[in-house]
């Protein structure tokens, strides 16, 4: 979308991706049943079922097109069914501790209004961050390396699990996905990815470094709602592949580095947007560890 020549490249690369994942969280739990004897899998395919349910909402939504696929209504109604099998089990700390709000105890509201809200939010906001070659799979990268280090310090294993395994996997897709991409993740890799933050974030109880990690989608949010959410994120692609802004407003995070670096940079070309905004989120993450 942000080159002149506007090749042709295949969709739904989160197809392979996510078979990837899944393949390796069965090895996973195959090693850890004939070697360690250990049966507890309750919240990893609790997981694995969220995951899985909002692959096929992404995949509705890839089949149906960009330009006329779920209504923006649809996406975190939907969800909400993706979001059920995490409150069955009712996995995570009802008690957590927030920025500047601190200790909040949700009780039984923890299972029927935090976990579904926070999956409907953490997958729809994966899914706006996007459409430059390698954000997504950059902003992924940052998000699951620091859960999964704060994970590790907290002993939360399956929480390490799952994000070093989409680490990985993430790691893996980025060197197809990055400009010039051969793949694009789709809508199917975007809102599996978003839920599975959410999962994780629940199982290993990082809510709090979670607002962190969300907080540049938060934004982009409250920028697409000054657009009435109307605005794409792209950019306006000249001849020689630099991007200047399309609008006269700024309407996406995406719009707002194209902005700082037409001013302090000069050109500016896709990679070093996605370069811009995965560095805001690796600063995001930073703070997040150092406040955690």
């Amino acid at each position: 979308m942000n080159k002149p020549e506007k090749p042709e490249i295949p969709e739904m690369g989160g197809v392979p991706l996510l078979f990837g994942f899944i393949m390796a969280v069965l090895i996973y739990v195959g090693m850890n049943t004939f070697l360690l004897n250990y049966y507890n899998y309750t919240p990893i395919f609790a997981v694995l079922c969220t995951v899985l349910m909002a692959a096929i909402i992404g995949i509705m939504d890839d089949i149906l097109g960009w330009k006329a696929g779920l209504r923006q209504w649809q996406k975190p109604l939907f969800m909400l069914f993706a979001a059920l099998p995490m409150m069955a089990i009712n996995e995570g700390q009802t008690s957590m501790v927030l920025p500047i709000i601190g200790n909040i105890n949700w009780g039984f509201l923890f299972p029927l209004f935090i976990i579904p809200i926070g999956i409907v939010i953490a997958s729809n906001a994966y899914n706006m961050v996007a459409g430059y070659n390698g954000l997504e799979a950059g902003m992924g990268i940052i998000i699951f390396s620091t859960m999964g280090f704060i994970a590790l310090k907290n002993g939360k294993m399956d929480a390490v699990m799952l994000s070093f395994i989409m680490l990985g996997a993430l790691i893996s897709f980025l060197y197809y996905n990055w400009t010039p991409a051969k793949i694009f993740p789709g809508d199917t890799m975007t809102y599996a990815v978003g839920a599975l933050a959410a999962c994780v974030a629940i199982i290993g109880d990082m809510e709090k470094i979670t607002v962190f990690l969300f907080f540049l989608y938060g934004v982009d949010f409250l920028m697409q709602a000054r657009g009435r959410f109307k605005k794409e994120a792209f950019g306006k692609v000249n001849s020689d592949g630099t991007l200047t802004l399309p609008f006269s407003g700024i309407y996406h995070l995406t719009h707002l580095a194209i902005s700082i670096l037409n001013r302090y940079k000069g050109s500016v070309y896709e990679k070093d947007v996605v370069l811009f905004v995965c560095s805001l989120e690796a600063m995001m993450a930073i703070v997040g560890i150092v406040l955690y």
